[in-house]
């Protein structure tokens, strides 16, 4: 019968070891894609509010365009009006 290998040591041989500088480039490393994370959800905010309100002022432009363009026409079928009564 042949001794079994005890895998847990081999696997750990052949795994550089984590080294403390390692370690605190990953820590340093996730607190900026943590701050970045938070300045894209505040930046998303942002931008969605900003959405909001522009999309607000289009709706509002679109009704003056509309009532304008009826007062335009108006005018012009009453200019052809009072042309052809002349």
């Amino acid at each position: 019968m042949r001794p079994r290998a005890n895998l847990s040591r081999i696997g750990r041989m052949s795994e550089s070891p984590i080294q403390e500088q390692d370690l605190r480039a990953l820590e340093i490393r996730v607190e900026e894609l943590i701050r970045a994370c938070a300045h894209l959800k505040d930046e998303n905010k942002t931008l969605r509010a900003d959405l909001e309100k522009l999309s607000a002022e289009r709706d509002r432009l679109v009704k003056n365009h509309a009532a304008a363009r009826v007062r335009v026409e108006s005018l012009i079928e009453r200019l052809k009006a009072i042309e052809a009564a002349s």
